[in-house]
């Protein structure tokens, strides 16, 4: 990997830290006690607190969750600094941007270590609320996906 596109991959992660972060300050300024933003159609900005992992799965977790998230970020940034390129390189990019938004929530947002709750707004009212870091995860796990497999074809 060049030096560019490492600056490139480090620079794709900090957007999506920072703006991930400013748009959770945003909401929760403007959608507190309860207010909601309809936009278009069932989409709206609705403000959850998230204990739990995505979906709010085994809510009262976040200890743990906190700490694989930070050991995939890790493993992740160390796979990225030896061999991640082209889309592969940035799926490893948005995984570890938005996983590192979300570790913020769960290190700052709460009264004890990684007992903080990741801030959720974007509804769509038919799937669970979520942010921009999970966002930028399920669609870095879908280039993930994507690369693997054609990687996969081009070895065989």
């Amino acid at each position: 990997m060049t030096i560019s596109a490492t600056r490139r991959l480090w620079l794709l992660i900090a957007c999506i830290v920072s703006v991930d972060q400013a748009t959770k300050h945003w909401a929760l300024n403007r959608l507190s006690n309860g207010r909601t933003i309809d936009l278009v159609g069932s989409l709206r900005f609705n403000l959850a607190f998230n204990k739990g992992m995505a979906f709010s799965q085994a809510t009262g977790a976040g200890p743990i969750i906190g700490a694989i998230a930070f050991v995939v970020i890790i493993v992740i940034v160390l796979w990225l600094r030896r061999s991640a390129h082209g889309v592969a390189g940035v799926a490893a990019g948005l995984i570890v941007g938005g996983a590192t938004g979300n570790l913020i929530d769960r290190l700052l947002r709460g009264d004890a270590w990684l007992r903080g709750a990741v801030v959720d707004f974007i509804d769509v009212q038919w799937w669970p609320i979520f942010n921009l870091a999970d966002a930028a995860i399920s669609v870095g796990a879908v280039l993930m996906i994507v690369a693997s497999v054609r990687e996969s074809r081009s070895t065989t």
